[in-house]
């Protein structure tokens, strides 16, 4: 092995688009200071968000994105390596792999990859809506199955020496519980695989959430903590106190959670350590509200705030459109898990099964996607993916996907 010391690469990556997810694309700029502050350079950072809050028609203050209450502008400076439609699971996982003629950018440009051999570390970072072995992207979802396999696949290769994954959305514990515990990797999830997950700190002027709970509490740890002294481990037990709301838990190997954050992250300095704790101590997380409920909470205090009567009315009706939607999806759901097991009635809807078989997760996910495109179209992937662990349950049940499937399918022809 190389005698080199190794170099530190960073893939921050937040999976949404529009203003009404606006704390997904406020989390990445957010850690991305953080490891810029902490010396990480620039081109060994990759950084995938959409780019569409800034300067979006709804955002009061152009040019800016916060991540707390009246907090600082941290949108300045942020690379914006995959922005659009660039920002894909496809891309995501080919930048991890460092795989450059994998990656697809629509309007051409630099293709940025983590170049990490086995003496490298590598610390991923994931903000976005999810369920059983599923997390969102814009245009396409991240299964478990192919990230799981990748990171085996690039172990198997030595092409990195450690590697810590921070993952945020509901049932993110899925994304990455069968990480394995005899590889250098290491995973926390900001709630378990059975859990939703909550965003934070509503915004009266923004009318949106500006941050999720535990990226939120993670932040404020990695802001008050001297990276050269404080270990994963250490942050994790404070994780553990201040999220609520969920429950973060830990994955693969944990040996390495005794590593100082230093080794991924920079050498953040504790010079300010006296102010950052003073924040710390009046740090409090508000409005906390399930991911899937963000949609009917931004409409409905739209309307508690709209004066004209006639905006009042279409902000209502808008209202009604979203709550008929969820309910259309929830039906769905139940109409295709009765197709499968007609003597169940409603207990795939209810039941919570470990998710074993990713393969046959993503096989399932991917004919619904396509089969119901115009939803993905229509409105928030957060409605859909709430709904989505009926699958996960009838699989763990022992259907076959071949049925799944004719159920999606036969569901779909009898709308």
């Amino acid at each position: 092995m190389s005698e080199r010391t190794g170099k530190q690469w960073v893939l921050l990556a937040a999976g949404s688009k529009s203003w009404i997810n606006y704390r997904h694309q406020a989390n990445v700029c957010h850690a991305y200071q953080m490891v810029h502050h902490s010396g990480i350079p620039d081109e060994q950072v990759v950084v995938m968000m959409y780019d569409d809050l800034a300067y979006n028609a709804e955002n009061p203050y152009p040019g800016e994105i916060i991540n707390k209450p009246n907090g600082p502008n941290v949108y300045p400076g942020v690379l914006k390596d995959y922005t659009g439609d660039d920002v894909s699971a496809c891309n995501f996982l080919a930048v991890l792999r460092g795989d450059e003629a994998g990656v697809i950018k629509q309007a051409g440009g630099p293709k940025k990859v983590l170049q990490s051999d086995e003496n490298d570390t590598i610390f991923i970072y994931l903000s976005d809506h999810g369920n059983k072995g599923v997390f969102a992207f814009p245009k396409d979802y991240l299964y478990a199955s192919d990230l799981i396999h990748t990171i085996n696949e690039m172990a198997g290769r030595q092409q990195f020496s450690k590697m810590v994954i921070y993952m945020e959305s509901c049932c993110s514990g899925s994304m990455i519980e069968h990480l394995s515990k005899n590889t250098e990797v290491y995973g926390v999830s900001a709630s378990s695989p059975y859990e939703s997950h909550c965003a934070c700190f509503y915004d009266e002027d923004r009318f949106t959430f500006l941050a999720g709970e535990f990226t939120a509490c993670w932040l404020l740890h990695c802001n008050i903590s001297d990276f050269t002294r404080t270990t994963f481990q250490d942050q994790f037990v404070r994780l553990r106190e201040m999220v609520t709301q969920s429950t973060p838990c830990q994955y693969g190997n944990n040996e390495l959670s005794e590593t100082f954050l230093s080794t991924f992250l920079g050498s953040a300095g504790s010079s300010s350590q006296p102010a950052c704790s003073d924040r710390a101590e009046t740090f409090k997380l508000t409005h906390l509200t399930p991911s899937c409920e963000v949609p009917l909470t931004i409409q409905k205090n739209r309307i508690h705030r709209e004066t004209d009567p006639e905006k009042r009315t279409a902000l209502q009706r808008g209202y009604e459109g979203l709550l008929h939607m969820r309910a259309k999806i929830e039906r769905t759901m139940r109409d295709i898990a009765k197709h499968v097991c007609p003597e169940a009635g409603s207990t795939p809807l209810k039941d919570r099964s470990p998710l074993t078989r990713l393969d046959d997760m993503k096989a399932v996910a991917e004919h619904f996607r396509w089969t119901f495109s115009e939803w993905y179209e229509e409105q928030d992937d957060g409605f859909i993916l709430s709904s989505m662990h009926v699958f996960a349950t009838l699989l763990e049940s022992g259907v076959e996907v071949v049925r799944i499937k004719e159920a999606i399918t036969c569901v779909k022809s009898s709308e």
